[in-house]
C-alpha cells in the first residue's frame, strides 16, 4: 500500500458568521472575520489517495484523472466564489475546517470509482500559520 498527494490552489472569500448567533455574538466568536463584507484567501488544497500500485502503469491512479476529479468536484465549485453562497456550505459556516470536510465529502465517491484508489485525506492550508486535515490520519 502506498499514498500519493497532489497539491492545488484556489482563491475564495468567506464571511465567518453562524446564523445561530446574533451579529454581536458572531463578532465575539469570529472577530474581524465576521465582517459582513467578507475577506478572501488563496487556499492550498492537498488531496492524498492511497492504494496498491498498478503493476503495469506503476501508479495508484493516473494523476490526470485525480486532477480532473478535484477540478470538477472541488475547484470549479469553490474557486473565486463567496463560499457562504456555495450550496456545499448550506448549513455550515465556511471555515477552513469545513472547507476540508466539504472537499473530502465531494471526493470520496469519485476517487473510489477509479478502481482500487481511495481518498486518504484532504488538507487545506488557509494561511502560513493555519492548516486543517480530515481523513484517515486526522
Amino acid at each position: 500500500m502506498i499514498e500519493s498527494a497532489r497539491r492545488y490552489r484556489f482563491a475564495a472569500a468567506h464571511v465567518l458568521a453562524s446564523p445561530k448567533l446574533s451579529a454581536p455574538e458572531n463578532v465575539r466568536v469570529y472577530g474581524k472575520c465576521a465582517n459582513p463584507n467578507g475577506h478572501g484567501h488563496d487556499y492550498g488544497l492537498e488531496v492524498t489517495i492511497g492504494g496498491p500500485v498498478d503493476p503495469v502503469a506503476g501508479w495508484i491512479a493516473p494523476p490526470a484523472a485525480i486532477d480532473a476529479l478535484v477540478r470538477e468536484h472541488v475547484l470549479d465549485r469553490l474557486d473565486h466564489c463567496l463560499l457562504n453562497e456555495v450550496p456545499l456550505f448550506a448549513g455550515r459556516v465556511p471555515t477552513a475546517e469545513n472547507i476540508a470536510i466539504v472537499a473530502h465529502e465531494a471526493l470520496v465517491a469519485p476517487i473510489a470509482a477509479l478502481g482500487t484508489a481511495r481518498l486518504v485525506r484532504v488538507r487545506v492550508v488557509e494561511t502560513p500559520r493555519n492548516a486543517f486535515e480530515t481523513g484517515e490520519s486526522a
